[in-house]
């Protein structure tokens, strides 16, 4: 093997020969060198993994990986807590409706208002386009939406209940407001006052109206809500049924062929009592109505003539 050496500054040149051992031995320099190298940078590099990757840090990446496994579970629970809270609320909103609903549907039946105006059981007609972007409601946002919802609720089941206490005290008002006729057809055959009596022909106090149909059998009904207290034969009167108002008005339905209701019965306006017929002192089918104010007689033309509220 052969050496050449350059003199840069003069030019010359030598060369040595290398023989023998000198000859292996620069071979294994050149050769070598570059396997150290690598070698080196090997252990190096294993010897900076192996900071990465001891013990310690095994344990450190154990420890986050719990703690965010425990992160994990609260948000978990949280989230089926608030779920169940959530459902709680909406069972309750869900009973406030079906209470409103009642009330509504009460109060249309007391105010006598137009069938399917006001129907709580299908849902409000509402509708429209949509204008701008729709936003999705946020957590927060949602809960507020829920809560607004819950006081407008509460608002309108008061309002609405008190409306319904002044309309029912109004029909109770009404039911026991004495006014109209115990008959639907049918005229006036005797005023209320003096009269010829019509057994004797002498002149004799009439104390009600007599209301003729000219047949037996018609309906007679009551001209106010009450409760009977007298349901049977009476001298004079044959079959009569006598109804307390409240208030001290009491009514009074005589001659009747058939009695409808026995003491002690809550009666409607309007309901009918009785039958109109002929028993007792009569001279044929009629019913005698008569209205007492206080225990005392009174005329019953003005309680006729009225009208119902």
């Amino acid at each position: 093997m052969k050496v050449i050496l350059v003199d840069q500054r003069h030019g010359h040149t030598k060369t040595i020969v290398l023989k023998g051992w000198l000859k292996g031995l620069l071979s294994l320099c050149l050769l070598g060198t570059p396997v150290a190298l690598g070698y080196f940078g090997y252990q190096l590099a294993a010897l900076q993994n192996s900071d990465i990757f001891n013990e310690e840090s095994a344990q450190k990446w154990d420890r986050q990986i719990k703690l965010q496994a425990e992160q994990l579970a609260d948000v978990k629970q949280e989230s089926v807590q608030q779920l169940e809270a959530l459902t709680l609320r909406l069972a309750m909103l869900q009973a406030r409706l079906v209470r409103l609903d009642a009330v509504g549907e009460r109060i249309t039946i007391i105010a006598n208002l137009d069938d399917g105006e006001f129907d709580f059981s299908q849902p409000v007609a509402i509708g429209g386009p949509g204008t701008g972007s729709s936003v999705p409601y946020s957590t927060t946002g949602f809960m507020d939406a829920v809560e607004q919802l819950e006081r407008q609720l509460e608002n309108r089941q008061q309002q609405l209940e008190i409306l319904e206490g002044l309309m029912t005290d109004r029909k109770i008002q009404s039911d026991v407001f004495l006014a109209g006729r115990p008959v639907d057809r049918g005229w006036i055959a005797s005023r209320f006052g003096q009269r010829p009596d019509p057994f004797t022909g002498r002149l004799t106090f009439h104390a009600g109206i007599d209301f003729t149909t000219g047949k037996a059998g018609s309906d007679i009904n009551t001209v106010a809500a009450g409760v009977v207290t007298w349901s049977g034969p009476r001298s004079g009167y044959g079959l009569m049924v006598e109804v307390n108002h409240g208030q001290g008005y009491t009514t009074r339905y005589a001659h009747a062929e058939k009695l409808l209701v026995d003491v002690g019965d809550i009666v409607t306006k309007g309901q009918n009592i009785a039958l109109v017929g002929s028993t007792g002192r009569s001279t044929g089918p009629h019913v005698h109505f008569e209205v007492y104010k206080n225990g005392r007689v009174v005329d019953p033309a003005a309680y006729i003539h009225r009208t119902a509220r």
